[in-house]
């Protein structure tokens, strides 16, 4: 199925990029989530609007994210939510939680559909988050989950 990344998909493509997937992919994750349209010949125009869109918020040149790399290791992130007696959370930290953390702690603004969390957290204590800048630079960072 020939369909329309609507956002940033690892190990598939960027916003506004047209690719070949398998129906089921499309059909039961990528288009319910948001990440992707279907493509039809109208809608060849919406690629346009989103790589126009994309190229707003990405970071253009590897200079510019190495810099922001930089500053995303200098930050100390700290979340705190709410978890139970075992350590446990009610629910799990979001990728749009820890850009907001790094935001809060003096850190660069960045767009949540950036950070890959790799498994849910689900726990209190230190976790490695990485956060794609460029499609050659990735930052490391250290977030830090405490009971609130």
């Amino acid at each position: 199925m020939k369909i329309i990344l609507t956002n940033e998909v690892s190990g598939l493509g960027g916003a506004g990029d047209v690719v070949e997937v398998r129906d089921g992919y499309a059909r039961n994750y990528l288009v319910p989530r948001g990440f992707a349209i279907r493509w039809t010949k109208g809608g060849e125009k919406d690629v346009e609007q989103i790589r126009r869109a994309r190229r707003m918020r990405e970071i253009a040149t590897i200079e510019q994210a190495n810099e922001v790399k930089a500053q995303l290791e200098a930050v100390n992130v700290r979340l705190k939510v709410r978890a139970g007696d075992q350590g446990r959370l009610f629910g799990s930290v979001t990728p749009a939680d820890v850009a907001s953390a790094v935001k809060e702690a003096g850190g660069p603004d960045i767009d949540k559909r950036r950070v890959e969390l790799g498994a849910p957290i689900k726990t209190l204590g230190s976790h490695k988050v990485s956060v794609r800048l460029h499609a050659d630079v990735e930052a490391k960072i250290d977030v830090e989950v405490n009971a609130a």
